[in-house]
């Protein structure tokens, strides 16, 4: 079978184990912050560093330390994909952010090399404590397992 043909039966999505979960974490350095702004859910890419089992990253005043401030809870995504394998996967840790306030957490954090990759002074550091740690792997369809049937209409009006 080629690589880019479909499969007969479609692979269900696969746990993925919260060991297994970190691991992932540790390979990619950028995803998405899921934050509760007063107008609604947002969204936020940035990069982080996973430290003692918990994220760690940088930012700055402006919207989304804002959104922290008023309502800690938040989402983190990250996920991947494997070329060869045509292996998908994603990893969501949900869990309560904090600024790093206390100075010798500070000084911690700073010696794990969070640097963000957006230009500007970023000093603030911000911890994600997870509540729950999930993670899918799943097989990438082919196109064409999702193509629509040709229904134009061939009735013609009188």
């Amino acid at each position: 079978m080629e690589a880019d043909e479909p499969t007969d039966t479609p692979t269900p999505g696969l746990t993925i184990e919260p060991d297994q979960c970190w691991v992932l974490l540790r390979s990619e350095a950028y995803g998405r912050l899921a934050v509760i702004s007063e107008d609604g859910p947002d969204i936020f890419p940035i990069n982080v560093q996973v430290d003692h089992g918990t994220l760690v990253f940088r930012t700055a005043a402006g919207s989304k330390l804002a959104a922290l401030h008023d309502d800690p809870r938040v989402a983190f995504e990250v996920d991947g994909y494997d070329r060869d394998t045509r292996t998908a996967w994603s990893v969501v840790i949900r869990g309560t952010a904090k600024v790093v306030s206390d100075q010798y957490e500070a000084v911690e954090v700073v010696e794990i090399g969070v640097t963000p990759w957006q230009h500007g002074p970023k000093p603030e550091f911000v911890r994600i404590e997870p509540v729950t740690v999930s993670g899918r792997r799943f097989e990438r369809s082919h196109r064409s397992d999702w193509s629509v049937p040709d229904v134009r209409r061939t009735t013609s009006v009188d």
